[in-house]
């Protein structure tokens, strides 16, 4: 069947997570992504362990569906080549520092020229404008200076970074949104643009509920731990074995979870019958259920509530969660023939269509592996040609 961006071609000039995971979404959904990095490898990520002979396995988590050609840009005879790629390309994607393409004249401008069409999507820490536009931008940084780290953690420790490069990751579905929606546009238009995402303007979307709290009443969050801010109980509770996440969202899921509790007497005591007096009186009821907690096993706990219909879950190790019987059942993890590696198990797509299934249809590129074969069957260049710009360092 017709994947939806199969007749797209993306040029994908970025690297780490933000860029890559963007253009990984769209080589899933069936676009043609062409990764192009230095010969001599540009990507921090294929150096980051840990190693399976010698391949990253954090390289692999963002660049399946791709190919991988090598050219170098700096050189004359390289940015010419990226030029005749641009004819008839749909999506040039980058997150090198702002202006840096414009001083290596192949910026926008001179990419519409080629191609009017084009549509460039450059990723950077700051966006290319503002005062910070020419600092560079690094996921811990932006959860540090956007308040990610400041509402994360515990009251008495330290603002804590998320355990993930959250922020590159939100960013790189924004960048592949935002590439999907230009393509929409153009369609409307038949004109290309340059789309500027911004790591910090990811993250300060992100703060949903903090953020509309401090500008429409100046209240500003603090850390709180695994509680939440304005509704209780919403946290976690350490049980006889391991911790449970609990979240009642509301007065009616907060009677429920009494009952499970075996105390309805909870939801009926005059303190705690609304949200809005739970949270004053949040300290003395997190203790009174804290207690009733130890009584049994997360998993005891989990299957009494499931039945009630409260929301909770077990705090998982990463093990935990690929054993997970919903896990399994969704079938989250596939396996991927590899040139050097044999199979190797990489998370699927968590897109699901009813009528259309996402595939993976090629394994996390080799550096270079496909630059031979696209510059002689995609770009006419013979073997004497290919041969010259390898000895001169262009490819």
């Amino acid at each position: 069947m017709k994947q939806p961006l199969e007749d797209i071609k993306v040029l994908d000039l970025s690297r780490v997570y933000a860029g890559p995971g963007g253009s990984m979404i769209l080589g899933d959904l069936g676009a043609d992504v062409i990764r192009i990095e230095s010969p001599k490898g540009t990507d921090s990520m294929r150096e980051w362990v840990p190693f399976i002979e010698g391949e990253s396995t954090y390289y692999m988590c963002a660049n399946r569906n791709k190919r991988s050609i090598t050219i170098n840009l700096k050189h004359q005879d390289g940015r010419k080549l990226l030029l005749e790629m641009i004819k008839d390309a749909d999506v040039v994607l980058e997150n090198f520092k702002t202006g840096t393409l414009q001083r290596m004249g192949i910026g926008y401008e001179e990419l519409a020229k080629v191609n009017p069409k084009i549509i460039l999507c450059s990723v950077t820490g700051y966006g290319q404008t503002g005062p910070f536009s020419n600092d560079p931008g690094f996921d811990p940084v932006i959860q540090a200076i956007g308040g990610v780290m400041n509402v994360t953690g515990f009251p008495e420790g330290e603002p804590t970074r998320v355990g993930l490069p959250v922020v590159d990751i939100m960013t790189s579905q924004f960048v592949a949104i935002s590439i999907i929606s230009a393509i929409r546009l153009r369609d409307n238009t038949g004109k290309g643009q340059h789309i500027d995402i911004s790591l910090l303007d990811v993250q300060i979307s992100s703060l949903a509920n903090v953020a509309s709290s401090y500008l429409n009443t100046g209240s500003i969050s603090e850390r709180i731990g695994n509680d939440h801010s304005y509704i209780v109980p919403y946290q976690v509770f350490q049980c006889m074995d391991r911790p449970l996440m609990v979240s009642a969202g509301n007065d009616r899921l907060y009677k429920k979870l009494c009952e499970g509790l075996g105390h309805p007497e909870l939801a009926e005591d005059e303190r705690y019958v609304t949200n809005n007096k739970r949270i004053e009186h949040r300290k003395e009821l997190t203790r009174k259920m804290q207690d009733i907690f130890y009584d049994k096993t997360a998993d005891e706990w989990f299957k009494l509530f499931s039945d009630t219909g409260v929301p909770s879950g077990p705090v998982n190790n990463i093990e935990q969660v690929f054993n997970h019987p919903q896990v399994k059942a969704r079938e989250a993890v596939e396996e991927v023939s590899h040139p050097t590696l044999g199979k190797i198990k990489m998370v699927k797509s968590p897109i699901r269509f009813s009528g259309l299934e996402i595939q993976t249809k090629k394994h996390p590129p080799l550096l270079g592996e496909h630059t031979d074969e696209f510059l002689e069957k995609e770009l006419g260049l013979d073997k004497a040609e290919i041969t010259r710009l390898k000895e001169e360092g262009v490819i």
